[in-house]
C-alpha cells in the first residue's frame, strides 16, 4: 500500500469505526504451493485480554481454508467509498487527476477455533448484523436446532490476531486550501460515493487548514 505520511489515519477510534462501517473484508494468503488465495468475509474487530483480533467464520475445505491451515499469515483489507477526482477541480487545473479512497490493511495470524467458539461467533455475528435484535428469526439462538447442527458441520470459526495495521485515507490532504474546498464542492454532486468522501474531507478541513 502507499506509505505516504499525509495519507495516514493515526486515530485508532477512527480506524475501528471504519472497520465496523465496512466489515466485509478481502482476506488473502498463500497456499502450500505459494499460490495466492483470497476470499471475502465479514469480520468483527475486538479486544480480548489485551489482544486485538478479527473474528469470523468460513466454510471448511475450501481453497482458502486449506491455505490458512497451511500458512497462518493473512492480510485482511477493508475498503470504503472511493471516487475519481478530476485535476480540473484544482486551483491549477493543468494537473493529473487522481482517486480518493479509504482503506485499512490488517496483517495477522489466523487460528481456527473449537466448536463452542463457533456457536459464540455465530451468535455474535448474527446479533451484530441484525442490530442486536434478539427477536429476529435469523439470529443464531432462534434458528431451529436441527438446521444449526447441520449447517455447523460445514463451517469453522477463526480469529486473526492482529500484528500490524496500515491505513490509507487518501483525501486530497496534499492539496492547497482552495483546491481542497473545490474538490469537496464537486464531489457533493457526484453520487453517494462522492458525497461520503466529501463529508470525510470536511471533517479534516479545519485541521488541515486552520487559518482558512
Amino acid at each position: 500500500m502507499y506509505d505516504l505520511p499525509h495519507h495516514k489515519e493515526h486515530n485508532e477510534e477512527v480506524v475501528k469505526e471504519f472497520i465496523e462501517t465496512y466489515p466485509f473484508a478481502f482476506v488473502t494468503g498463500c497456499d502450500s504451493e505459494n499460490r495466492p488465495i483470497a476470499t471475502q468475509l465479514p469480520l468483527i474487530i475486538e479486544e480480548i485480554e489485551g489482544r486485538k483480533v478479527l473474528r469470523g467464520h468460513l466454510m471448511k475445505n475450501t481453497d482458502h481454508h486449506k491455505a490458512f491451515l497451511h500458512n497462518k499469515n493473512v492480510l485482511a483489507v477493508f475498503t470504503g467509498k472511493h471516487t475519481y477526482v478530476s485535476g480540473s477541480w484544482y486551483s491549477n487545473p493543468h494537473s493529473a487527476s487522481t482517486w480518493n479512497y479509504m482503506s485499512v490493511h490488517i496483517k495477522g495470524n489466523i487460528r481456527f477455533l473449537e466448536e463452542d467458539a463457533l456457536e459464540e461467533i455465530l451468535r455474535m455475528t448474527s446479533l451484530h448484523f441484525e442490530d442486536q435484535n434478539e427477536q429476529s428469526p435469523t439470529v443464531f439462538d432462534n434458528l431451529p436446532t436441527e438446521y444449526k447442527q447441520s449447517a455447523m458441520k460445514f463451517i469453522t470459526a477463526f480469529e486473526i490476531e492482529i500484528t500490524d495495521i496500515e491505513t490509507v485515507f487518501k483525501l486530497s490532504q496534499n492539496k492547497d486550501a482552495k483546491s481542497y474546498q473545490n474538490i469537496i464542492k464537486e464531489l457533493k454532486t457526484h453520487g453517494e460515493d462522492g458525497r461520503v468522501i466529501a463529508a470525510e474531507m470536511e471533517k479534516r478541513a479545519t485541521i488541515l487548514f486552520p487559518d482558512s
